[in-house]
């Protein structure tokens, strides 16, 4: 029998495993974060008043996976609209549900909560989209991304 995946709120607790996550999520997509950014990141995940919100996997007691969310407001809706701006599972833990279990977590808040819709998008060739195909169809938009 696998063993139980427990989503819940990131907590103060979490620090040096989200810490040791994130390294890997940013290593994944080939990019680098300033440690200020990552802090700032951290602290306005344990902010109420912030609408940055995380949430973790926990299997047998250690942080395996999260995902990072921020909820806003639409102009074609009502309700809230959450956007699952990342999602990472430990390699050691891919394949057992973690990365389901996070997505379904999401999927559980925004009914319970009321919020319209969750969206997420990732690179054409992520793994993941396996995964994610099970959830949702593809569409066919396409981002342009201007940074400063």
């Amino acid at each position: 029998m696998p063993p139980a995946i427990l989503i819940r709120a990131v907590a103060p607790a979490d620090r040096e495993a989200w810490f040791h996550l994130w390294a890997g999520y940013n290593a994944f997509y080939e990019s680098t974060v300033a440690p200020h950014i990552s802090e700032r990141t951290w602290q306005r995940m344990l902010d109420a008043n912030v609408p940055l919100f995380g949430r973790v996997a926990e299997v047998e007691g250690r942080v395996a996976g999260f995902s990072l969310c921020v909820l806003h407001e639409g102009t074609w809706v009502d309700a809230p609209i959450c956007y699952l701006e990342d999602l990472f599972v430990d390699p050691a833990c891919r394949g057992t549900g973690v990365g389901r279990r996070l997505i379904e977590d999401l999927i559980a808040l925004a009914r319970s909560r009321g919020w319209s819709r969750v969206y997420w998008h990732t690179r054409e060739d992520n793994p993941a989209r396996k995964l994610y195909d099970e959830f949702a169809k593809a569409d066919d938009f396409v981002r342009y991304r201007l940074q400063f």
